[in-house]
């Protein structure tokens, strides 16, 4: 059978959307915090880092997904009012979820079920910053909300959108193509110093 260019990149499209279902997520990894700059950030924060970006995943019936938690800390570290904020399709039901491995579909940028549940993370990296710091990064998640309609599995997917915001904090990324648990550890991994990120 030959394939015009336009079924070459239907398969190709496809081999990457599946390519992120070959692998098996571990079990939950431990929660690790940060400052800014990579190296490890004190357990109790001072007045000047209250707020945090967290880069989340959680474990789902298919690969998972990715997203982002911010807000601000208590003294004890405790999340006060968290935010969340991802990209993944409008609805619940499994029929745009599958249509959008092929074709762009209608996304939500918020909340999604299960985002907030401990027994659905399988892995985050929680990124103490400045208020400055912190002003500046929701500035741009509201704007990549804004600008954000379709949800694509190859292309337009919660690796790459949450990948965004990393990168707009000055951060390396890894493949998007990754699982969601894979990339929250890969991109914690090639941007602290390993040994000294306090896992909780």
């Amino acid at each position: 059978m030959k394939y015009g260019r336009g079924g070459l990149s239907l398969v190709a499209l496809l081999a990457f959307a599946l390519s992120s279902c070959q692998t098996e997520d571990k079990s939950p990894q431990p929660r690790f915090t940060s400052n800014s700059r990579g190296t490890e950030a004190a357990s109790a924060p001072d007045k000047s880092s209250r707020h945090f970006i967290e880069f989340r995943s959680r474990y789902a019936l298919t690969y998972g997904h990715t997203y982002v938690v911010f807000g601000k800390v208590d003294k004890d570290g405790n999340m006060i009012d968290p935010e969340v904020a991802g990209l993944a399709p409008a609805s619940p039901d499994a029929a745009p979820y599958v249509i959008g491995h092929f074709l762009p579909v209608p996304a939500t940028t918020g909340q999604t079920d299960g985002d907030m549940e401990e027994q659905y993370r399988s892995a985050s990296w929680r990124v103490m910053v400045t208020d400055d710091e912190y002003n500046d990064v929701v500035a741009f998640i509201r704007k990549q909300q804004a600008n954000s309609h379709v949800w694509q599995a190859s292309v337009d997917n919660c690796n790459n959108w949450v990948g965004e915001i990393a990168r707009h904090m000055g951060y390396k990324t890894p493949g998007i193509w990754l699982r969601p648990q894979q990339f929250i550890t890969d991109l914690r991994e090639m941007n602290t110093a390993n040994s000294t990120s306090h896992a909780a």
